[in-house]
Order: structure tokens, then sequence, then C-alpha cells
């Protein structure tokens, strides 16, 4: 079978990236889930031995874990060149990693793997590179980010030009993605979504902040035609009449899906098989079983 094409246009993407560091990153969003990771690795309690930054877009994720003190080493694998004295860096594509098997005990990824075209691939390669009993954690944008501005484009878009051109990227869904870290192998997966409000004083500032971060549109199928100006307006009209706040700001929603798994271990809990309780649900509640077939006397 013909492979579909890819979704994203992988060498623009780390091109927006490049252009964005260059220039000011906008690191808020990326800070925030930092916070949260450092919390959710503080409630593991134990020490890790090589860990690897799975391409997060900057570095500043990778040298706070090394200066953690729960790694005995740090390894970034980014997706442009990124040097910082002190941190080993290679520059590889996360659907192909330079990373022997079971070579590694934790892998973190902030905000990255929402542009990975084979993202069950990475995954599987990402499991086979822990070593038993590793950890996996990440961060992706998931399908609610950037709802405001998708429907603004959109309508303006009909209006204006008569049709809608895909300028969002589809995102993944918190219930996709504890089904592929189980195809992927791990064990123990767990996802959850937080959901975050910036809010703007106008769509333009929204728009420069996402090119600050390189998240601009990446996708293969982007219309190559400049975008017009009278749709431009019209998007910035609707997005001001349909998501501003009684204080005139406006609202733009980030949601952060992350999951966790675990590289399978002996010594991992496992579920009981299906008809191995010894005591009936009924006895443990002190209630009276009933049999659902039966019709009451």
């Amino acid at each position: 079978m013909t492979p579909p094409p890819p979704l994203f246009d992988t060498a623009l993407a780390r091109a927006r990236l490049a252009r964005a560091r260059r220039a000011d990153y906008a690191d808020f969003l990326l800070a925030r889930c930092a916070d949260d990771l450092d919390d959710r690795l503080g409630a593991v309690l134990r020490r890790f031995g090589r860990a690897v930054d799975f391409g997060t877009p900057i570095s500043d994720v990778a040298l706070r874990l090394a200066a953690s003190g729960r790694c005995d080493s740090v390894l970034r694998l980014a997706p442009v060149p990124d040097a910082r004295p002190g941190l080993p860096l290679a520059v590889g594509d996360p659907e192909a990693l330079p990373l022997a098997p079971a070579s590694i005990d934790l892998a973190v990824s902030l905000l990255a793997l929402q542009h990975v075209n084979d993202l069950p691939g990475a995954l599987a390669q990402l499991r086979r590179a822990l070593r038993p009993d590793g950890l996996f954690i990440a961060c992706l944008l998931g399908g609610r980010s950037l709802t405001e501005l998708r429907q603004a484009f959109g309508q303006a878009e009909s209006e204006v030009e008569g049709g809608i051109s895909p300028r969002v990227a589809p995102f993944a869904e918190v219930r996709e993605m504890g089904s592929l870290l189980q195809r992927a192998g791990f064990a123990l997966p767990v996802t959850d979504v937080e959901t975050l409000t910036v809010r703007y004083a106008d769509p333009f500032a929204l728009l420069r902040d996402l090119r600050a971060m390189g998240l601009t549109n990446v996708l293969t199928e982007r219309r190559r035609t400049p975008l017009r100006r009278a749709t431009l307006m019209r998007a910035a009209a609707i997005y001001a009449e349909r998501f501003s706040d009684p204080d005139g700001r406006m609202r733009a929603t980030f949601e952060i899906l992350w999951l966790s798994g675990w590289a399978p271990h002996a010594s991992q809990q496992v579920p009981l098989k299906p008809g191995s309780a010894r005591t009936r649900l009924a006895e443990a509640l002190g209630t009276q079983e009933r049999d659902p077939l039966r019709t009451p006397s």
C-alpha cells in the first residue's frame, strides 16, 4: 500500500522554529508546561540514569532537568541546532530516533509531538529506546487549541472567498492518546488534559505570539497564495465579536494533553484476569445479590 502523504511539512516546521529562536521566542506556554513537568516528576520517588529531552522547542527544559539532580545525564534531541554549554546535543528527526534500544531511563517532550507525522511510530520508537521500567512523559497541543482562531478564519474565508482552506492543524484528542500509548507497548498509560486561556488585546497579538513560538501554519495542504487582507480583517472582526470578554480583551484557548507511560517491567502492577476475584461485589458492599434476568416475585 502507498503510505498517505505527510500531514505536516517538517522542513518548514523546522525553519519556522529556527526563525522564532533567532528572534524573541515566546516561551510563556512552554514555561507553564515546564513547571507542570517538575511537579509530575516530583511525584516519582526515584532517580533516573540517562534522560533524553525529545524535541522540546528550546533547551531551557533540558537544562532545568539537568540541574534538578533527578538524572545522571541529560541529552537534548533538538529539532534545530541549539548549542548550550554543558548540555549534550543531537539534532535529529523525531520519526527516526538516533537512540539504541533499551538505552535511556527517562524520555520527556514538551509541545513538540503535535507536528509529528507518524505519531504512533514515534511513540513505538521511544518505547523501544527505554530500558525496562523507564518512564516517558510528554505534553502536546490538544484538539481544542486555538478553536477561536479556527472558527474566525473559517467564517471569514467562507464569506470573503467562498471556501475554507486548512490554516490550523488538526490537533490530537485525549481519547486517542491512551490507545496510542498502549499500541506502542507502554505499561500503565495515563492521559489528562489542562486547558489554558490566554487573553489578548486583539487577534493580531495572538498571531504574533504564534509566529514567535514557531506555531504558524505548516500543513502540507496549506494554501500557497498570500492571505488576502480582506479575509484577515474580517477574521479579526469576527474574533472580536465572538470571543471578547466584557473588558474588551479576547480569549485564546490552548489545550495541553499530558501523557505518560512506562516500559514494561516485572515489578509493575498488572490488572487481575477477569473472573479471578474471590469475593463478590455484593458481599463487599453488604447488599443482597440479585439475578438481573429474573423478574421479581
